[in-house]
Protein backbone atom coordinates (compact mmCIF):
# COMPACT_ATOMS: atom_id res chain seq x y z
CA UNK A 1 0.00 0.00 0.00
CA UNK A 2 2.83 2.36 0.87
CA UNK A 3 4.54 1.63 -2.47
CA UNK A 4 1.32 2.49 -4.31
CA UNK A 5 1.06 5.77 -2.43
CA UNK A 6 4.68 6.59 -3.20
CA UNK A 7 4.13 5.86 -6.89
CA UNK A 8 1.03 8.06 -6.84
CA UNK A 9 2.96 10.93 -5.29
CA UNK A 10 5.79 10.57 -7.84
CA UNK A 11 3.30 10.48 -10.71
CA UNK A 12 1.47 13.55 -9.40
CA UNK A 13 4.76 15.42 -9.02
CA UNK A 14 5.71 14.42 -12.55
CA UNK A 15 2.44 15.71 -13.96
CA UNK A 16 2.85 19.05 -12.17
CA UNK A 17 6.44 19.48 -13.34
CA UNK A 18 5.52 18.38 -16.87
CA UNK A 19 2.63 20.81 -17.00
CA UNK A 20 4.95 23.61 -15.88
CA UNK A 21 7.45 22.70 -18.60
CA UNK A 22 4.67 22.54 -21.19
CA UNK A 23 3.41 25.97 -20.10
CA UNK A 24 6.89 27.47 -20.32
CA UNK A 25 7.56 26.04 -23.78
CA UNK A 26 4.11 27.07 -25.01
CA UNK A 27 4.66 30.64 -23.74
CA UNK A 28 7.83 30.84 -25.80
CA UNK A 29 6.25 29.34 -28.90
CA UNK A 30 3.17 31.55 -28.87
CA UNK A 31 5.34 34.57 -29.70
CA UNK A 32 6.03 32.96 -33.08
CA UNK A 33 2.53 31.56 -33.49
CA UNK A 34 2.06 32.56 -37.10
CA UNK A 35 5.55 31.56 -38.16
CA UNK A 36 5.66 28.03 -36.78
CA UNK A 37 4.44 25.04 -38.72
CA UNK A 38 2.47 22.23 -37.11
CA UNK A 39 5.42 19.87 -37.41
CA UNK A 40 7.66 22.13 -35.29
CA UNK A 41 5.12 22.32 -32.49
CA UNK A 42 4.38 18.60 -32.67
CA UNK A 43 8.07 17.67 -32.37
CA UNK A 44 8.67 19.94 -29.39
CA UNK A 45 5.55 18.70 -27.61
CA UNK A 46 6.50 15.08 -28.32
CA UNK A 47 9.90 15.75 -26.75
CA UNK A 48 8.17 16.98 -23.59
CA UNK A 49 5.96 13.87 -23.49
CA UNK A 50 9.02 11.61 -23.83
CA UNK A 51 10.93 13.47 -21.13
CA UNK A 52 8.05 13.24 -18.67
CA UNK A 53 7.43 9.56 -19.53
CA UNK A 54 11.09 8.68 -19.07
CA UNK A 55 11.32 10.50 -15.77
CA UNK A 56 7.95 9.89 -14.16
CA UNK A 57 6.34 6.89 -15.87
CA UNK A 58 3.58 5.98 -18.29
CA UNK A 59 0.64 7.60 -16.49
CA UNK A 60 2.36 10.98 -16.31
CA UNK A 61 3.35 10.65 -19.97
CA UNK A 62 -0.20 9.89 -21.05
CA UNK A 63 -1.57 12.82 -19.06
CA UNK A 64 1.02 15.05 -20.72
CA UNK A 65 -0.09 13.71 -24.11
CA UNK A 66 -3.61 14.93 -23.39
CA UNK A 67 -2.45 18.34 -22.13
CA UNK A 68 -0.15 18.80 -25.12
CA UNK A 69 -3.01 17.87 -27.45
CA UNK A 70 -5.22 20.59 -25.92
CA UNK A 71 -2.43 23.20 -25.99
CA UNK A 72 -1.62 22.32 -29.60
CA UNK A 73 -5.25 22.81 -30.60
CA UNK A 74 -5.84 25.95 -28.54
CA UNK A 75 -2.71 27.91 -29.45
CA UNK A 76 -1.48 26.62 -32.81
CA UNK A 77 -4.50 25.41 -34.84
CA UNK A 78 -6.58 28.19 -36.46
CA UNK A 79 -8.80 29.75 -35.30
CA UNK A 80 -6.39 30.48 -32.44
CA UNK A 81 -7.37 30.56 -28.75
CA UNK A 82 -10.35 28.27 -29.30
CA UNK A 83 -10.81 24.53 -29.46
CA UNK A 84 -12.64 24.87 -32.75
CA UNK A 85 -10.97 23.67 -35.96
CA UNK A 86 -11.42 25.58 -39.19
CA UNK A 87 -9.62 23.28 -41.62
CA UNK A 88 -10.84 19.65 -41.53
CA UNK A 89 -7.29 18.46 -42.33
CA UNK A 90 -6.16 19.85 -38.97
CA UNK A 91 -8.23 17.08 -37.33
CA UNK A 92 -5.86 14.64 -38.96
CA UNK A 93 -2.82 16.55 -37.66
CA UNK A 94 -4.16 16.53 -34.10
CA UNK A 95 -5.24 12.88 -34.25
CA UNK A 96 -1.83 11.77 -35.51
CA UNK A 97 -0.09 13.85 -32.86
CA UNK A 98 -2.18 12.41 -30.02
CA UNK A 99 -1.78 8.84 -31.27
CA UNK A 100 1.99 9.30 -31.65
CA UNK A 101 2.35 10.83 -28.18
CA UNK A 102 0.35 8.08 -26.49
CA UNK A 103 2.21 5.37 -28.38
CA UNK A 104 5.58 6.91 -27.53
CA UNK A 105 4.68 7.02 -23.83
CA UNK A 106 3.53 3.39 -23.90
CA UNK A 107 6.60 2.14 -25.80
CA UNK A 108 8.97 3.99 -23.50
CA UNK A 109 7.24 2.47 -20.47
CA UNK A 110 7.51 -1.00 -21.98
CA UNK A 111 11.18 -0.52 -22.79
CA UNK A 112 11.92 0.61 -19.23
CA UNK A 113 10.01 -2.35 -17.78
CA UNK A 114 11.79 -4.88 -20.02
CA UNK A 115 15.13 -3.35 -19.15
CA UNK A 116 14.31 -3.62 -15.44
CA UNK A 117 13.22 -7.24 -15.87
CA UNK A 118 16.43 -8.12 -17.73
CA UNK A 119 18.52 -6.54 -15.00
CA UNK A 120 16.53 -8.33 -12.30
CA UNK A 121 16.97 -11.63 -14.13
CA UNK A 122 20.72 -11.02 -14.46
CA UNK A 123 21.08 -10.27 -10.75
CA UNK A 124 18.93 -13.29 -9.86
CA UNK A 125 21.00 -15.61 -12.05
CA UNK A 126 24.25 -14.29 -10.57
CA UNK A 127 22.91 -14.72 -7.04
CA UNK A 128 21.62 -18.22 -7.70
CA UNK A 129 24.88 -19.24 -9.33
CA UNK A 130 26.88 -17.94 -6.39
CA UNK A 131 24.66 -19.52 -3.76
CA UNK A 132 24.48 -22.82 -5.65
CA UNK A 133 28.25 -22.95 -5.98
CA UNK A 134 28.72 -22.33 -2.25
CA UNK A 135 26.17 -24.99 -1.29
CA UNK A 136 27.87 -27.82 -3.20
CA UNK A 137 30.77 -28.23 -0.76
CA UNK A 138 28.70 -28.72 2.43
CA UNK A 139 26.33 -31.02 0.54
CA UNK A 140 29.24 -33.23 -0.47
CA UNK A 141 30.35 -33.43 3.16
CA UNK A 142 26.83 -34.23 4.36
CA UNK A 143 26.50 -36.96 1.76
CA UNK A 144 29.80 -38.58 2.78
CA UNK A 145 28.89 -38.54 6.49
CA UNK A 146 25.41 -39.88 5.80
CA UNK A 147 26.89 -42.72 3.75
CA UNK A 148 29.10 -43.75 6.67
CA UNK A 149 26.13 -43.62 9.05
CA UNK A 150 24.04 -45.74 6.66
CA UNK A 151 26.81 -48.36 6.48
CA UNK A 152 26.59 -48.70 10.28
CA UNK A 153 22.97 -49.80 9.88
CA UNK A 154 21.21 -46.52 10.69
CA UNK A 155 18.38 -46.06 8.17
CA UNK A 156 18.32 -42.35 8.87
CA UNK A 157 21.72 -42.10 7.23
CA UNK A 158 20.30 -43.63 4.05
CA UNK A 159 17.44 -41.09 4.01
CA UNK A 160 19.88 -38.21 4.53
CA UNK A 161 22.12 -39.53 1.78
CA UNK A 162 19.22 -39.80 -0.67
CA UNK A 163 18.04 -36.29 0.13
CA UNK A 164 21.56 -34.90 -0.20
CA UNK A 165 21.82 -36.51 -3.64
CA UNK A 166 18.52 -34.88 -4.63
CA UNK A 167 19.66 -31.50 -3.36
CA UNK A 168 22.99 -31.88 -5.15
CA UNK A 169 21.15 -32.52 -8.41
CA UNK A 170 19.00 -29.45 -7.78
CA UNK A 171 22.12 -27.34 -7.23
CA UNK A 172 23.70 -28.71 -10.42
CA UNK A 173 20.54 -27.84 -12.35
CA UNK A 174 20.61 -24.31 -10.97
CA UNK A 175 24.25 -23.87 -11.96
CA UNK A 176 23.68 -25.25 -15.45
CA UNK A 177 20.65 -23.02 -15.95
CA UNK A 178 22.72 -20.01 -14.91
CA UNK A 179 25.52 -21.04 -17.27
CA UNK A 180 23.03 -21.45 -20.11
CA UNK A 181 21.62 -17.97 -19.61
CA UNK A 182 25.11 -16.51 -19.39
CA UNK A 183 26.26 -18.40 -22.50
CA UNK A 184 28.94 -20.23 -20.54
CA UNK A 185 27.83 -23.86 -20.88
CA UNK A 186 30.32 -26.02 -22.77
CA UNK A 187 28.83 -27.87 -25.77
CA UNK A 188 30.72 -30.64 -27.58
CA UNK A 189 28.67 -31.40 -30.69
CA UNK A 190 29.60 -34.51 -32.69
CA UNK A 191 27.95 -37.10 -34.90
CA UNK A 192 25.98 -39.52 -32.67
CA UNK A 193 23.57 -42.35 -33.34
CA UNK A 194 19.98 -42.01 -32.12
CA UNK A 195 20.01 -45.65 -30.96
CA UNK A 196 22.77 -44.86 -28.48
CA UNK A 197 20.79 -42.00 -26.94
CA UNK A 198 17.64 -44.14 -26.66
CA UNK A 199 19.50 -47.03 -25.02
CA UNK A 200 21.29 -44.78 -22.52
CA UNK A 201 18.09 -42.88 -21.67
CA UNK A 202 16.15 -46.10 -21.01
CA UNK A 203 18.95 -47.33 -18.78
CA UNK A 204 19.01 -44.05 -16.85
CA UNK A 205 15.26 -44.08 -16.06
CA UNK A 206 15.05 -47.82 -15.37
CA UNK A 207 15.10 -47.32 -11.61
CA UNK A 208 12.33 -44.72 -11.73
CA UNK A 209 10.22 -46.68 -14.22
CA UNK A 210 10.22 -49.93 -12.26
CA UNK A 211 7.64 -52.18 -13.90
CA UNK A 212 6.18 -49.33 -15.96
CA UNK A 213 6.05 -50.02 -19.70
CA UNK A 214 8.15 -47.82 -21.97
CA UNK A 215 7.68 -48.41 -25.69
CA UNK A 216 10.73 -47.24 -27.63
CA UNK A 217 11.17 -47.34 -31.39
CA UNK A 218 13.45 -45.82 -34.00
CA UNK A 219 11.56 -45.23 -37.23
CA UNK A 220 12.78 -45.04 -40.81
CA UNK A 221 16.40 -45.63 -41.73
CA UNK A 222 18.41 -48.51 -40.26
CA UNK A 223 20.63 -46.03 -38.43
CA UNK A 224 19.52 -42.50 -37.63
CA UNK A 225 22.17 -39.99 -36.58
CA UNK A 226 22.49 -36.33 -35.72
CA UNK A 227 25.06 -33.71 -34.78
CA UNK A 228 24.63 -32.91 -31.09
CA UNK A 229 26.21 -33.10 -27.66
CA UNK A 230 25.54 -36.65 -26.46
CA UNK A 231 25.57 -35.85 -22.74
CA UNK A 232 23.24 -32.86 -23.02
CA UNK A 233 20.86 -34.70 -25.34
CA UNK A 234 20.75 -37.73 -23.06
CA UNK A 235 19.90 -35.43 -20.18
CA UNK A 236 16.98 -33.89 -22.11
CA UNK A 237 15.52 -37.22 -23.27
CA UNK A 238 15.88 -38.75 -19.79
CA UNK A 239 14.15 -35.73 -18.26
CA UNK A 240 11.24 -36.03 -20.69
CA UNK A 241 10.90 -39.74 -19.91
CA UNK A 242 11.02 -39.10 -16.15
CA UNK A 243 8.24 -36.49 -16.42
CA UNK A 244 6.13 -38.81 -18.57
CA UNK A 245 6.53 -41.64 -16.05
CA UNK A 246 5.70 -39.31 -13.17
CA UNK A 247 2.46 -37.95 -14.66
CA UNK A 248 1.13 -40.99 -16.57
CA UNK A 249 -1.30 -43.53 -15.08
CA UNK A 250 0.45 -46.74 -14.05
CA UNK A 251 -1.41 -48.80 -16.63
CA UNK A 252 -0.54 -46.48 -19.54
CA UNK A 253 2.66 -46.99 -21.50
CA UNK A 254 5.12 -44.16 -22.06
CA UNK A 255 6.26 -43.90 -25.67
CA UNK A 256 9.62 -42.79 -27.04
CA UNK A 257 9.89 -42.53 -30.83
CA UNK A 258 12.78 -41.29 -32.96
CA UNK A 259 12.38 -40.31 -36.59
CA UNK A 260 13.85 -38.03 -39.19
CA UNK A 261 11.97 -35.18 -40.86
CA UNK A 262 13.99 -33.35 -43.49
CA UNK A 263 17.18 -32.08 -41.89
CA UNK A 264 15.91 -32.60 -38.34
CA UNK A 265 16.19 -35.57 -36.01
CA UNK A 266 13.18 -35.82 -33.70
CA UNK A 267 12.98 -37.49 -30.29
CA UNK A 268 9.28 -37.67 -29.38
CA UNK A 269 8.09 -38.59 -25.87
CA UNK A 270 4.34 -39.16 -25.46
CA UNK A 271 2.34 -39.95 -22.33
CA UNK A 272 -1.27 -40.28 -21.16
CA UNK A 273 -1.01 -37.86 -18.28
CA UNK A 274 -3.32 -34.88 -17.60
CA UNK A 275 -1.57 -32.61 -20.12
CA UNK A 276 -1.35 -28.86 -19.68
CA UNK A 277 -4.13 -26.31 -19.14
CA UNK A 278 -4.83 -24.19 -22.24
CA UNK A 279 -2.58 -21.16 -22.39
CA UNK A 280 0.29 -22.73 -20.44
CA UNK A 281 1.99 -24.44 -23.38
CA UNK A 282 4.98 -22.08 -23.22
CA UNK A 283 4.90 -21.39 -19.48
CA UNK A 284 5.82 -25.03 -18.86
CA UNK A 285 9.34 -24.23 -20.09
CA UNK A 286 9.81 -21.47 -17.50
CA UNK A 287 11.95 -22.08 -14.43
CA UNK A 288 9.99 -23.05 -11.30
CA UNK A 289 6.81 -23.55 -13.33
CA UNK A 290 3.91 -25.34 -11.63
CA UNK A 291 0.74 -26.26 -13.57
CA UNK A 292 -2.47 -24.83 -12.16
CA UNK A 293 -4.26 -27.21 -9.80
CA UNK A 294 -1.22 -29.53 -9.81
CA UNK A 295 -0.55 -31.61 -6.72
CA UNK A 296 2.45 -30.11 -4.85
CA UNK A 297 5.62 -32.11 -5.42
CA UNK A 298 8.30 -31.51 -2.82
CA UNK A 299 10.81 -33.51 -4.86
CA UNK A 300 10.58 -31.32 -7.95
CA UNK A 301 11.73 -27.70 -8.23
CA UNK A 302 10.28 -27.13 -11.70
CA UNK A 303 13.67 -26.65 -13.38
CA UNK A 304 13.74 -29.72 -15.61
CA UNK A 305 11.92 -28.46 -18.68
CA UNK A 306 13.48 -24.98 -18.52
CA UNK A 307 16.91 -26.60 -18.49
CA UNK A 308 15.89 -29.11 -21.18
CA UNK A 309 14.81 -26.37 -23.58
CA UNK A 310 18.01 -24.44 -22.92
CA UNK A 311 20.11 -27.55 -23.59
CA UNK A 312 18.21 -28.12 -26.84
CA UNK A 313 18.61 -24.55 -28.09
CA UNK A 314 22.32 -24.36 -27.28
CA UNK A 315 22.75 -27.28 -29.71
CA UNK A 316 20.85 -25.50 -32.51
CA UNK A 317 17.78 -27.53 -31.60
CA UNK A 318 14.34 -26.95 -30.15
CA UNK A 319 11.96 -28.44 -27.59
CA UNK A 320 8.21 -28.09 -27.96
CA UNK A 321 4.97 -29.30 -26.38
CA UNK A 322 1.70 -30.39 -27.97
CA UNK A 323 -1.44 -31.95 -26.48
CA UNK A 324 -1.81 -35.63 -27.36
CA UNK A 325 -5.01 -36.70 -29.14
CA UNK A 326 -7.06 -38.70 -26.68
CA UNK A 327 -5.37 -37.09 -23.69
CA UNK A 328 -1.81 -36.62 -22.54
CA UNK A 329 1.27 -34.72 -23.66
CA UNK A 330 3.75 -34.93 -26.51
CA UNK A 331 7.19 -33.35 -26.11
CA UNK A 332 9.40 -33.17 -29.20
CA UNK A 333 13.13 -32.60 -29.13
CA UNK A 334 14.43 -31.48 -32.53
CA UNK A 335 18.14 -31.61 -33.36
CA UNK A 336 20.23 -31.32 -36.56
CA UNK A 337 20.15 -34.60 -38.47
CA UNK A 338 23.12 -36.09 -40.30
CA UNK A 339 23.21 -38.35 -43.35
CA UNK A 340 25.47 -41.04 -41.96
CA UNK A 341 26.36 -42.48 -45.38
CA UNK A 342 27.65 -39.12 -46.62
CA UNK A 343 29.63 -38.61 -43.42
CA UNK A 344 31.31 -42.00 -43.76
CA UNK A 345 32.16 -41.40 -47.43
CA UNK A 346 33.89 -38.15 -46.49
CA UNK A 347 35.95 -39.97 -43.90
Amino acid sequence: MRDQNDRGVRTGRGIVLGAALLAAVTTGLVRYQTLLGAVHVALLYLLIVLLVSARHGRVAGMVMSGLAFLAFNFFFIPPYHTLAIGNPLDWLVLAVFLATALTAAQLLHRARRESALREAARVKDALLAGVSHDIRTPLTSIRAIAHEVAQDGDERGLVIEEESIRLTQFVEDMLDLSRLRAGGLVVASAINAADDVVGAALQRVAGIAGDREIVARVEGEPLLAGRFDFTHTLRVVANLLENAIKYSPRDAAVELAVRREGDRLLFVVADRGPGLPPGEEEAVFSAFYRPRHAVPDARSAGLGLALARGLAEVQQGALSYAPRPGGGSVFTLSLPAVDLHDSLSVL
